[in-house]
């Protein structure tokens, strides 16, 4: 039997009708007993350690579900954790880079209609999340819609549909069919990858979604506002305007502020390349670093903790050019900077 630690944070699965909208209502026991039966196979305990909207889960919210795992790491074979699915795809990216080389699984789930509903998602994906589990599937990871992506490829694409989430650049961990769970990747820790809790991050950084005629004054005032990284969503392969309106001064002027840059794609699949372009090759002479196939979510928040491990801009980006926990394609570490 498995022994599994459900943590509750809120989010669209405990939610109930409330007097501004939808809001999280359900408490884990409650959503525990709303599964039934589960027929001798697992022991689940329920910690409730938040209740939000997922939209309100900000750095001091990921700190504690890391630390929580952390802390009961040894008396489970794994953990559930119920959360809101606009923002499941940061907290299961900064989980990864968090609690790097897991050896038990921490599966993030939730659901697009609340528990209590008759259409309701959210025992398919509660059972999905156990199999995730029953199955030993190490690392983050994110279950939904009867697929097991890696905490640190998922994107939120849909806002409506059951397949809310889509594994970018990666293929899934593991689908359910008729006749069960079928899992490509158990995650298995490397020996070379960092151990413990690595919780500390910093607030600092800031997205940016680079448009046809982005002002260039604007990056005063993200030095004036005491950023430390900007993730740069660039166009295609990864590019940025020089002609007419020219961010390349203002790359430099925040390069010698030590600011870390780090470029990706806008595209949502596929690698970015630095390389291929004259526009790409700009964003490299300023020192921006590529973050190769990472997605959006897992840019900005290796980001953020790596900018909590060291103030170094070249220790950062020494930790962008490894891969801790799947986050980026190892080819795409060298071909970006070539």
């Amino acid at each position: 039997m498995k022994h599994v630690l459900l943590l509750s944070t809120g989010g669209t699965i405990a939610s109930m009708p409330g007097k501004g909208g939808l809001e999280p209502a359900i408490s884990g026991e409650a959503l525990l007993n709303r599964l039934g039966d589960l027929h001798g196979r697992f022991h689940v305990e329920v910690k409730q350690i938040l209740n939000l909207d997922s939209s309100n889960i900000q750095a001091e919210e990921w700190k504690l579900m890391a630390r929580t795992v952390y802390e009961n790491l040894e008396k489970y074979d794994g953990f559930i954790i119920t959360h809101g699915t606009d923002t499941m795809a940061y907290s299961a990216s900064m989980l990864s880079f968090m609690l790097p080389a897991l050896h038990k699984p921490v599966v993030f789930t939730g659901s697009q209609i609340p528990l209590d509903d008759m259409l309701t998602d959210a025992r398919n994906n509660l059972f999905c999340a156990l199999a995730a589990v029953e199955a030993g599937i190490c690392g983050v990871s994110v279950a939904f819609n009867r697929h097991i992506i890696r905490g640190c490829r998922a994107v939120k694409v849909r806002t409506m549909g059951f397949d809310a989430f889509e594994s970018v650049n990666a293929r899934y961990l593991g689908e359910i069919f008729a006749n069960g769970l079928r899992v490509y990747d158990r995650q298995e820790p490397r020996e070379d990858r960092l151990r413990g809790l690595m919780d500390s991050v910093s607030t600092d950084v800031f997205l940016l979604k680079l448009i046809p005629n982005t002002n260039p004054k604007f990056f005063d005032h993200l030095i004036q506002m005491g950023y430390r990284g900007i993730v740069l969503e660039a166009f295609g392969a990864g590019g940025m305007h020089f002609h007419r309106r020219d961010l390349v001064e203002k790359l430099n002027m925040l390069k010698d502020h030590g600011i870390v840059m780090v470029a990706c794609s806008q595209c949502l699949y596929e690698p970015s390349n630095l390389t291929i372009y004259e526009v790409g090759r700009k964003l490299l002479d300023c020192g921006v670093i590529p973050a190769g196939d990472m997605t959006t979510e897992a840019a900005v928040t290796k980001l953020m903790w790596a900018l909590g491990q060291t103030d170094d801009p070249e220790e950062v980006r020494k930790i962008f050019s490894h891969n801790f926990t799947g986050e980026i394609s190892e080819q795409t570490i060298e071909g970006a900077s070539q």
